[in-house]
């Protein structure tokens, strides 16, 4: 699918890699691009339409979908982090609460929300902001961690599902990115315009999944090894 005439919904997208996406749907051609944010007070973008979105709530979400009735494609972006001593720390439980409730039912419920809108167009998609978390182990992200692991299943059983319905599920796999919600974290981080570039061409492309920096595509290249990097991440990642 491509997004030059496209219509897109990014949520997550009043700065970070959500703003990276929505500039570039206007910059690739989309025929609107609607940019979700819990406060939209002050947003003013050339082309994009700014809608308040929580996806926590749902009554938020369902008025959401009904202003962006004319969606073709949703970018599940929305997420939140936050560092912990380890998995057993004292607020492990209430951080995977948190986590939770935003970096997996948050993607649950947007999904659910617009499944009718995208399905009676032609063509839709659906991406999905994952992480090299997943396969990577960082004790103190681990309620992250958690929370985007349990996002990619999601992702995996909702393209099998959508398939038939001709709905395509991209999952877009990535390490540290630029952005304020990694400011203050000595990293490599890549840059949110060169991810977010790799993953409209690899929806352009038909693929299921992009893995947009170096070290996200070595991890997922160990998981069938007798050792994969989940266990013993390889060296410089």
């Amino acid at each position: 699918m491509d997004v030059k005439n496209a219509t897109v919904f990014i949520t997550g997208a009043s700065r970070g890699l959500g703003l990276a996406f929505a500039r570039e749907a206007v910059r690739r051609g989309a025929a609107k691009v609607y940019a979700g944010m819990r406060n939209i007070d002050g947003f003013k973008e050339p082309g994009i339409v700014p809608v308040k979105i929580d996806v926590t709530d749902k009554a938020s979400i369902a008025a959401a979908a009904k202003i962006a009735a004319d969606t073709t494609l949703l970018i599940n972006n929305a997420g939140i982090a936050a560092l912990i001593e380890g998995p057993l720390a004292g607020d492990a439980e209430a951080q995977s609460k948190q986590m939770f409730e935003t970096n997996y039912y948050g993607v649950v419920r947007v999904s659910q929300a617009f499944e009718a809108v995208l399905t009676d167009k032609p063509q839709a998609a659906i991406i999905n902001v994952l992480s090299d978390i997943v396969w990577l182990p960082r004790p103190i992200l681990t309620p992250y961690a958690a929370s985007k692991a349990a996002a990619w299943s999601f992702t995996n059983q909702l393209r099998f599902h959508l398939k038939a319905r001709n709905i395509h599920v991209l999952g877009l796999h990535v390490g540290f990115v630029d952005t304020d919600l990694t400011k203050g974290i000595d990293v490599p981080k890549s840059s949110p315009d060169d991810v977010v570039r790799q993953t409209y061409d690899a929806l352009a492309a038909g693929k299921n999944e992009v893995m947009a920096d170096k070290g996200t595509a070595v991890l997922k290249s160990t998981l069938a090894a007798e050792v994969p990097g989940y266990i013993e991440p390889p060296e410089g990642v």
